[in-house]
């Protein structure tokens, strides 16, 4: 009799907490323009298909139990969906084809969702560009489950081709990029003197929470020299915590970790290298911004 007023007891705490966090859940409105966008990597220019002319393509960010808006504005040539990756429910018009010159605007209900997750465009080919993330923070009266960070950084795991991908060429999606990139960026690693490189600045002593998010078709490994990092969330949910000096992310998976910049105070490669061949990689930089005591 005890274990069962027990039981329900605890049922009831859990359907209080639910009910107070949608009660405190907000609606969120993006707008999504995708385009063709002039961008320049490896030394020359091409068009690709962007999502407000950025690459990667802008970051939702919002609480758990939160409503979101995203219409989408296809001004490109092709027809085009989005695909929100770890969301399981009320997501109106997943399989919405949105034809040039129209919109449509994508209803997402989050419930349990917490965590990393991402969006991309269905069309192999025309994922390549169009995708970013999609940051689910805690309710305004909920905590982390692990030591609150100082703040948080997404990195996606990009690739690059030099020829352009279209919808008549769409297999190249599907073949060896010529670079690999990092939130966009090549790095240094492949031979054009003007590459921009990616960097993250820390404070020494800082606790941080990394996303990454590995939006290539293969798998990546991935790692920051010197540091070990905490494994604390996988497809939108938190997860037991482990340890690692590296992490290796399956095609489209993404892996939220606790970082903690605690080594001699200067810079570090990043880096994010196919598991198939680690030879070819791209690499960022680990900026310290402070000095120890």
């Amino acid at each position: 009799m005890g274990f069962q007023k027990q039981g329900l007891m605890w049922l009831t705490g859990l359907l209080f907490l639910n009910i107070l966090v949608l009660s405190m859940a907000d609606d969120h409105h993006y707008e999504f323009f995708l385009q063709e966008s002039q961008i320049t990597k490896l030394c020359s220019t091409k068009n690709i298909l962007t999502v407000n002319g950025s690459f990667p393509g802008p970051e939702i960010r919002v609480r758990r139990g939160d409503t979101v808006f995203v219409n989408v504005h296809n001004q490109a040539n092709s027809s085009v969906s989005i695909t929100w990756e770890g969301i399981e429910d009320s997501n109106n018009g997943s399989n919405q084809l949105i034809q040039p010159g129209r919109n449509f605007t994508y209803q997402i209900e989050l419930d349990d969702e917490i965590g990393t997750l991402w969006w991309h465009a269905t069309n192999a080919w025309a994922s390549t560009t169009v995708h970013g993330a999609f940051v689910v923070l805690p309710a305004a009266n909920e905590d982390y489950p692990f030591p609150a960070p100082d703040s948080d950084q997404t990195i996606i795991i990009g690739e690059w081709f030099r020829q352009e991908l279209t919808e008549a060429n769409q297999t190249m999606a599907a073949a060896q990029p010529d670079a690999y990139t990092i939130n966009g960026h090549p790095g240094e690693t492949n031979g054009c003197g003007n590459e921009t490189t990616f960097e993250y600045q820390v404070d020494y002593q800082g606790l941080y929470i990394v996303r990454i998010i590995n939006a290539v078709n293969e798998t990546m490994e991935f790692g920051v020299a010197s540091h070990s990092l905490t494994i604390i969330g996988q497809r939108g949910a938190y997860s037991r915590r482990s340890f690692t000096n590296s992490l290796t992310l399956a095609p489209h998976q993404v892996i939220d970790v606790l970082f903690c910049a605690n080594q001699n105070v200067g810079h570090y490669y990043i880096t994010a290298r196919p598991s198939s061949d680690t030879t070819r990689s791209t690499t960022g930089i680990l900026r310290y911004t402070t000095t120890s005591t």
